[in-house]
């Protein structure tokens, strides 16, 4: 009887230990309305910035022969007399801006 015991704890236990490296090895991503208030506040430090937006779903890119899961954004910033349109990738699993650009 208490073999039993022992057999099924050490089945319970490994079978919660491969699930526990499954979800472990998984690469979770930043969720991208946290990515995009980080991009915000960065820009702030520029100057105001009257919109954003983000693409809610990640994309792959290819930049310098490396491989990059992202999402993208992009700012509107506003000064005096003109409009200033910035787009940028922002790397979905650390948040990290690769690219900024302006635009239009």
């Amino acid at each position: 009887m208490k073999y039993n015991k022992v057999i099924l704890a050490a089945g319970l236990g490994v079978i919660a230990g491969f699930l526990i490296s499954e979800y472990a090895d998984k690469d979770t991503l930043v969720k991208p309305e946290k990515a995009l208030k980080n991009a915000r506040e960065l820009f702030k430090k520029q100057g105001p910035v009257s919109g954003s937006w983000i693409y809610m779903k990640a994309e792959k890119i290819n930049r310098h022969g490396l491989e990059y899961l992202v999402y993208r954004g992009g700012i509107t910033k506003h000064s005096t007399d003109s409009q200033e349109s910035i787009e940028f990738y922002l790397d979905a699993k650390s948040g990290t801006i690769l690219e900024v650009k302006k635009t239009a």
